[in-house]
């Protein structure tokens, strides 16, 4: 659907055919005008959906209807390691008093994958709620909550979540994306209104924010680890105009730290790093949100895959995709 934004992580399957699942999550609350971004009059409702791929392979299984957004980063959907369950936000939301504006939204839907789709519980975290991570072992998830400077602890088991602790990460501060490392006992969270990376620590179902923080550039916003010695954040200082940056963080002893950026376009949105921790893929929005008279203004996005290599980025490939 035009102007609909499409968030998704991958998971594999242990299928016969080897196939692999996307998980979808659709927003149609917001969508561009020449550049602005404007709520429809009649947007159609939130929606997730299961998504099958591989060689020659490409099939929507299963959508139902959920809680989800528009707004925030594409980490916005996480999977259990077993691949039975997803985590999904909904960061914001048509204000019911006036449905031409959003407001922050703060729940979370726990939806079980098997058999078939269906939502089995649901949490409160804080205002805002964005980017979500779950830990190796699939017993605890983070959730950032922009709206509320804030980063929650969940508990996970089976078809229940709860909320089990939350940390703020100051004022004005508007986490976007965490990241487990370090085996689950520490997290990363990206801090794009106050442009730092935070450290968290996680510990007997609490969270403690560390003293240290890591500059990895203006509004740092997306994030990802594999579970290695590397992270990588993407900012977002460029507001459609000025090129962004990928910034590469080495985990490696007891305090992180920014060790390699790279220039990668307008607005690189969203990062993923696989699982060997070798390769890194960036979408990059290239102007295609602006509107048509500006500068930067291209109508399809980029899709870049960086090597890293002895502690720095290496472009490997880059190739044209669909606009914003």
């Amino acid at each position: 659907m035009r102007g609909t934004l499409l968030v998704f992580l991958a998971m594999a399957m242990s299928a016969p055919a080897r196939a692999e699942l996307a998980v979808v999550a659709l927003s149609d609350e917001q969508r561009l005008d020449d550049g602005a971004q404007v709520v429809p009059a009649h947007p159609q409702p939130d929606r997730v959906a299961t998504v099958a791929f591989g060689p020659g392979e490409l099939r929507r299984l299963a959508t139902i209807e959920a809680p989800t957004s528009v707004i925030g980063p594409p980490g916005s959907v996480a999977v259990t390691p077993d691949g039975r369950h997803a985590l999904v936000t909904d960061a914001r939301t048509i204000d019911p008093a006036d449905p031409t504006r959003i407001v922050p939204s703060d729940a979370v839907t726990l939806i079980a994958l098997t058999p078939t789709p269906h939502i089995v519980a649901t949490v409160h975290v804080g205002a805002g709620a964005s980017g979500v991570t779950i830990d190796p072992s699939g017993r605890t998830a983070l959730v950032a909550s922009r709206s509320a400077n804030s980063v929650a602890l969940l508990a996970l088991d089976g078809d229940t979540v709860r909320l089990i602790d939350t940390v703020s990460t100051g004022p004005g501060s508007s986490p976007a994306q965490p990241a487990f490392f370090d085996a689950g006992r520490r997290a990363l969270v990206t801090r794009d209104g106050d442009h730092r990376v935070s450290i968290l620590s996680v510990a007997d179902g609490h969270l403690r924010t560390m003293p240290e923080t890591i500059v990895a550039g203006l509004r740092p916003y997306a994030l990802s680890a594999a579970g290695g010695r590397y992270a990588v954040t993407a900012t977002m200082a460029g507001a459609g105009r000025d090129v962004d940056s990928l910034t590469l963080i080495d985990l490696a002893g007891s305090t992180p730290r920014a060790v390699d950026s790279v220039g990668v376009g307008l607005t690189p949105e969203g990062v993923a790093m696989s699982p060997d921790g070798r390769l890194v893929a960036v979408t990059v929005n290239n102007g295609s949100n602006d509107a048509k008279a500006a500068p930067g203004y291209h109508s399809f996005g980029l899709l870049q895959v960086w090597a890293i290599e002895d502690g720095r980025l290496v472009k490997r490939a880059e190739a044209r995709m669909g606009s914003w």
